[in-house]
């Protein structure tokens, strides 16, 4: 693929085993035909057309909202991307969850980050479930994700790619 990083060995050795393996962080399985499927990635990044989104940075954006309590972000699959931004959003009290305030929360990261950063879709939640270090529990949010009927859902209208 590439022989490492450019004047960094430190991060050729974090990335590339001494026998040439790479390093990609996914989690996967080898059936017993060989097959390899990724099932999860180890670090949290969302990857937008290949292109990695940090989850904090659109997290850190959104709790500086007036209406934001609280709030999670971590990607959802998407045909088109690979994965799209998500929003588990706890609203302050009193603010009562709606489609209008999924939409201003989702221009309010629009009209503050790159398109491949834009928020998708909107889930109010109760709260935000974390472990006792107070670290995000995404897989508890992800496993919710696939479940049944929720809380408000409000999926962001602008479409990636053009209609033919």
């Amino acid at each position: 693929i590439v022989m490492g990083y450019l004047g960094n060995e430190a991060a050729t050795r974090e990335t590339f085993e001494a026998d040439g393996f790479l390093h990609t962080d996914d989690q996967g399985v080898i059936d017993e035909h060989g097959v390899v499927t990724i099932l999860d990635r180890i670090k949290e990044m969302i990857k937008v057309k290949g292109i990695g989104v940090a989850p904090a940075e659109l997290e850190d954006l959104l709790l500086g909202h007036e209406l934001v309590e609280d709030v999670a972000v971590l990607g959802i699959k998407d045909e088109y991307a690979g994965e799209l931004p998500k929003a588990f959003v706890v609203p302050k009290r009193g603010v009562q969850p709606s489609e209008e305030v999924a939409r201003e929360l989702m221009k309010y990261v629009r009209d503050k980050k790159v398109r491949h950063k834009w928020v998708k879709e909107v889930e109010f939640a109760a709260e935000i479930p974390k472990s006792a270090s107070g670290k995000i529990l995404r897989r508890v949010l992800r496993d919710q994700n696939l479940g049944a009927a929720r809380g408000i859902v409000v999926k962001d209208a602008v479409k990636e790619k053009a209609m033919l």
